[in-house]
């Protein structure tokens, strides 16, 4: 096999004449494009979208350096804020931490105060255990007590007569049962 491309199909390159032989003028060469011109119409277009990409690229710059400062602002604004609202909490805690301990001060004196009143509470119902107890005695010996008043008011009475010069040594009164009383 041989020739091109393995095809069996022989080339070969013969001159046929030589350049020198005829001097004959080469053919003219084959219509091109034709001479230069300015491309008009077809070339606007692709410029036109280029400078309308260039133009949406410019205004998006310009709309997102407007974006950014306007974010700015709203952070500093929102940082300002956050600022004038710590301090204030800060204000407010230390306030409502004075307050705090101003209470819990009044409480502690409060509870020195109740403690001081159930001390006193508690004397006062022994005091009052105490005077009941006496008075329940008053009352149980109550006629023992009289009777021994009214004896006694009886003896003064006759001593008095008696060193007034009265005699009453052998006088009996029915009511005298007392220590030395006779029994009949």
């Amino acid at each position: 096999l041989g020739g091109i491309a393995g095809t069996g199909i022989g080339a070969s390159l013969v001159q046929l004449r030589s350049a020198s032989s005829g001097r004959e003028a080469p053919p003219p060469p084959p219509e091109t494009f034709g001479p230069y011109q300015k491309k008009g119409q077809e070339t606007s277009g692709v410029i036109a979208m280029i400078d309308l990409l260039v133009a949406d690229l410019d205004k998006e710059m310009q709309e997102a350096e407007v974006s950014e400062k306007d974010a700015q602002v709203d952070y500093e604004k929102m940082m300002e804020d956050a600022s004038t609202k710590r301090a204030a909490d800060s204000k407010v805690i230390t306030e409502k931490a004075s307050a705090k301990a101003s209470t819990e001060e009044e409480l502690q004196a409060e509870k020195e105060k109740m403690a001081g009143t159930a001390k006193e509470h508690m004397a006062t119902l022994e005091f009052i255990s105490a005077l009941h107890g006496e008075c329940d005695w008053l009352v149980q010996y109550h006629e023992a007590r009289k009777e021994a008043r009214t004896s006694e008011i009886e003896s003064l009475v006759n001593a008095k007569a008696v060193l007034s010069g009265a005699d009453y040594a052998f006088v009996q009164t029915a009511r005298s049962k007392g220590f030395m009383a006779r029994s009949q």
